[in-house]
């Protein structure tokens, strides 16, 4: 039996039995699976769902070894363990394939598909959202773009892939009882493509990971995967022009041609551990993040480092850093703007307590996403008990 404790709260009535947990796929231990982890945390004894689980041995998720997983078919394609996302117009079918009926609770954890599970009218199901699936829609054409499928018959059969998954993904949508948003940004977007409204529940940062200093060295830094959207070039090319110290972290398919295009100030380092983006984030003259992202974990890790940090000033950036307080937002994603910002940055550094800084990530801890998560769900479990409308 599920603990009615409910993590610290007082029960009111009967809680949940059997609790199941959706996820897209277990590989890395990036900031969806940091979630899926303090859920696991909230309903130790829920079984997990996941369309594939296999483990990057440099960063796996952190799994109970208690906890019972079952994948989908897709596991067992060909190729699947190298390139499981090429299955992506089996996902939808792979998702509807998990038998859920013998759970009181559903919870999807949502990037891609997850949300796609099928559930019975006496199951409530809630759905935590890091993004509606961004290929799918307002990033579309950007990727079709970027990977090189603007024209031709692998063009033409990639957007009639996506124009279906589309339409599923509307269908979809409406067998969630209830939408839980990472950011107010993603909540937005669930609003314009789903018309549903969303509670925000920003996700969990391990804080004990980091800690502050109010000694700055002359680096900047910046932490990605060296992927498009995360516009590290973008980074790049404004150090370049600026010719100060920066080091960039991650891996990615455009790391090498990064390399290539920066000048001797800018060091690269590839696939660092955890302890090494904490230890450089601790001594960084300010964390720079360019991309346009969902919430952006690394943002509030910085923060938690004592970091001021250079970010555009859209996504869950503008939810994550206070302008003139914990950082300095600029407006467009070009080499100037990002310049400027660190002009801007350079001139009134003094004015960036890294105290203060910390203060303020610590309200992202994830004993704050537990008591919050926890709050929320049962709540909506006492609502849809009691047959209350649950928007």
């Amino acid at each position: 039996m599920l603990d009615r404790a409910w993590a610290g709260f007082t029960p009111l009535g009967e809680g949940p039995s059997r609790v199941a947990l959706v996820h897209e796929w277990l590989q890395a231990r990036a900031g969806s699976e940091k979630v899926v982890e303090q859920i696991l945390t909230l309903f130790p004894q829920a079984d997990l769902f996941s369309l594939v689980k296999f483990f990057d041995p440099q960063s796996p998720p952190q799994i109970p070894s208690h906890t019972r997983v079952q994948t989908s078919f897709i596991q067992r394609l060909p190729g699947a363990r190298a390139h499981f996302r090429q299955y992506l117009p089996l996902m939808p079918l792979a998702i509807e394939q998990f038998d859920l009926a013998e759970y009181d609770l559903v919870i999807s954890s949502h990037h891609a598909v997850a949300k796609g599970v099928l559930t019975r009218p006496h199951q409530l199901h809630l759905s935590y959202v890091h993004t509606p699936i961004r290929y799918g829609w307002d990033l579309s054409h950007q990727y079709l773009q970027q990977a090189g499928l603007s024209r031709g018959l692998k063009s033409g059969l990639t957007r009639l892939i996506l124009h279906y998954l589309r339409i599923w993904d509307v269908v979809a949508a409406q067998r969630v009882d209830c939408f839980i948003a990472n950011s107010r940004y993603i909540a937005r977007r669930i609003w314009k493509t789903y018309r549903r409204p969303a509670t925000v529940i920003y996700p969990p940062v391990d804080l004990d990971r980091f800690r502050w200093s109010s000694d700055r060295e002359d680096f900047y830094l910046t932490v990605s995967r060296a992927v498009p959207y995360k516009r590290v070039d973008l980074t790049v090319a404004a150090f370049n022009q600026l010719a100060k110290p920066l080091v960039v972290m991650g891996d990615g398919p455009a790391f090498e041609a990064l390399q290539g295009m920066a000048q001797s100030h800018i060091r690269f380092i590839r696939n660092p551990t955890d302890p090494m983006v904490s230890d450089y984030m601790a001594r960084c003259r300010a964390f720079v993040f360019p991309a346009e992202e969902d919430f952006g974990i690394t943002v509030v890790e910085a923060q938690a480092a004592g970091a001021p940090v250079i970010a555009y000033g859209q996504g869950g950036s503008a939810e994550t850093v206070r302008q003139g307080q914990t950082g300095v937002l600029f407006p467009q994603q070009t080499v100037q703007d990002l310049v400027e910002a660190v002009t801007y940055f350079e001139h009134h550094r003094s004015q960036f307590s890294a105290e203060t800084i910390r203060t303020h990530a610590e309200t992202f801890s994830e004993a704050r996403f537990r008591e919050e998560f926890s709050r929320l769900v049962r709540h909506k479990w006492l609502q849809f008990q009691r047959g209350d409308a649950l928007e």
